[in-house]
């Protein structure tokens, strides 16, 4: 089917490349780490930029892979990790179409990466060479379609060697060969040459329609079905060019192929920047909870950790908070795991029954026999003693002592110096866990409990991105582009912001995704803070004196998963 001629879109020669390469420790992002980044910049055929650096994966790197590649432990112990990269290759990566060969192995993992440590992934438009040189060359002009033998066949400037730059040089070779090939076949622009790979469903060429019309501006998309219900919902930075893509090759998951037949039109919501889009599709995902969206699709289903009122508390897992409680956990398992660890650590009593505050004369059970419970169903632990071990509860996770995480410490020291390994290991994961939902509860907590932040974000070409923060929600967003006074548009969007009213509960009534969504973005490199109502602030003896103990037991954990054989890179 051709494309009509306000779908052919952007000349090639005016199409901005950007060739990735990546070396790793393993198959999958689940298991393996990133050893190195090489990407080229190319426009035109001519060269624009280069971007390459070691990284440190953060697990071992397998004897065959530094055999295939060189790259040692040595060489990458001085390199930085991968969530110090990612911002300067999002950015040299901005608004241009990803190359790679075998594109799915290198987006998988900086897909990987962009979610684990909280960064957005762009979803660029991608082109992947393997597929490409499978649909152009006939079968006996080549041996196979491997990187070295295409680059050989093409007479690529570079020879590749499992090292990330000079494959990303040998497929940008790889790339224009292809490129003059489907030329004589009268591909000539990006939408063309997407369209030409295979996977192309007929449903999908019919319902290019649906994006005729669609703005080139940041935004939220939503499919809508025979019966206008809700099919998917997405993000773009430019709305009309992620839609189309949903028409041609580079969309090649089969379920979204399903949805896109069922879809009778395309409806948007313009937003400011990436931010306000984020928010709202995670909004537009709660109300309408489309069928064809896999996450985030129940964000209200979380559990909380909260202490009963009674004489003799516990700690019981809950689905809704109340002022005190830890969380929030996306899994009912996680919130009673921590609860456990809690009430280990404290010596808090688990079992549900019924406690009187005098007199009571129960016989004692498993835990009070081990030492794991002060056993106040026997009477032998009055309410003013189980008192102190609820207050260390209350003030861990209000953020004002850690005596139960020092407590956890030395247990964990004790069994190791015991040679306990094993019940080390389940210790130290079990404390990794309590520490990082303490660490997100007073993150979040403190970012709820500001009645107004006002915060800019620089847009990369000289002007500002900006956001105004209610209770953790985002209230309203703008921008004021270069050359234009910022000031009066921040009080602009502060005079039109949404009013949001404080609820109970440790987030004031906020989403907890959509707070973490705005704590990231705060916290990102280059991001100023124009004014806050109060002070923002986390808790002093918080779990943010842990962070890098933190990091040393994951780092831990891998190095034993290396060692039983569990990872893929063995």
């Amino acid at each position: 089917m051709q494309l009509a001629f306000d779908e052919l879109g952007t000349p090639l020669h005016e199409v901005t490349f950007v060739v990735v390469d990546l070396e790793t420790t393993g198959r999958t992002p689940d298991e393996a780490g990133i050893t190195e980044i090489g990407a080229v910049k190319v426009r035109g055929g001519e060269v624009l930029g280069e971007f390459t650096t070691l990284v440190d994966p953060g697990v071992p790197i397998p004897p065959q892979i530094v055999e295939l590649t060189g790259i040692t432990a040595a060489m990458v112990r001085s390199a930085p990790r991968i969530e110090h990269v990612l911002p300067a290759f999002l950015e040299f990566v901005s608004g241009a179409v990803l190359v790679a060969h075998n594109a799915s192995f290198d987006i998988s993992f900086l897909k990987a990466a962009c979610d684990t440590h909280g960064y957005v992934w762009p979803k660029p438009t991608v082109v992947c060479t393997l597929k490409l040189a499978r649909r152009v060359l006939e079968k006996q002009e080549t041996r196979g379609h491997r990187l070295s033998t295409l680059a050989a066949f093409f007479g690529a400037g570079s020879t590749p060697r499992h090292r990330a730059l000079d494959d990303a040089r040998a497929t940008v070779d790889v790339l224009h060969g292809l490129l003059e090939r489907v030329g004589s076949l009268g591909v000539h622009s990006l939408e063309e040459l997407l369209d030409y790979l295979p996977g192309v469903t007929p449903a999908q060429r019919r319902k290019r329609g649906l994006a005729a019309d669609l703005p080139e501006r940041p935004g939220v998309y939503l499919f809508r079905g025979p019966s206008d219900e809700v099919l998917y919902v997405g993000t773009a930075r430019d709305l009309r060019r992620r839609v189309r893509q949903y028409f041609t090759a580079s969309e090649n998951r089969s379920r979204i192929k399903e949805m896109v037949a069922l879809a009778e039109r395309v409806d948007t919501v313009e937003c400011a920047h990436a931010l306000e889009a984020a928010v709202r599709e995670r909004r537009l995902l709660a109300a309408h909870r489309p069928a064809y969206n896999r996450r985030s699709r129940n964000p209200g289903k979380v559990w909380w950790v909260v202490l009963t009122d009674e004489p003799f508390p516990r700690l019981s897992v809950v689905r809704r908070p109340r002022d005190g409680a830890l969380g929030p956990f996306t899994s009912r398992a996680r919130a009673r795991s921590v609860a456990d660890t809690l009430a280990d650590l404290a010596r808090l009593r688990t079992c549900t029954r019924r406690i009187p505050a005098t007199e009571a004369s129960g016989r004692p059970c498993v835990l009070a026999e081990l030492g794991s419970c002060g056993a106040p169903c026997t009477g032998a632990q009055t309410a003013e003693d189980y008192r102190s071990s609820v207050r260390l509860v209350i003030d861990l996770i209000d953020g004002v002592d850690t005596t139960l995480l020092q407590l956890g410490h030395d247990q964990l020291d004790e069994l190791s110096a015991t040679h306990h390994f094993e019940r080390a290991a389940r210790r130290r994961d079990e404390l990794v866990a309590l520490l990082r939902a303490v660490d997100k509860r007073h993150r979040l907590t403190a970012l709820a409990s500001l009645e107004e932040l006002v915060a800019a974000a620089p847009d990369g070409s000289g002007g500002w991105e900006f956001a105004v923060v209610r209770y953790g929600r985002l209230a309203s967003a703008g921008v004021a582009r270069r050359g234009v006074p910022p000031m009066p548009v921040v009080e602009t969007l502060v005079a039109s912001a949404e009013t949001v009213l404080p609820e109970p509960g440790p987030l004031r009534g906020a989403n907890g995704e959509e707070t973490a969504l705005l704590w990231r973005w705060l916290t990102r490199p280059g991001v100023r803070l124009v004014r806050t109502s109060t002070p923002w602030a986390e808790p002093a003896h918080g779990a943010g004196p842990w962070r890098a103990w933190i990091d040393t037991a994951d780092t831990a954990t891998a190095l034993e998963a290396f060692g039983r054989g569990d990872s893929d890179a063995r």
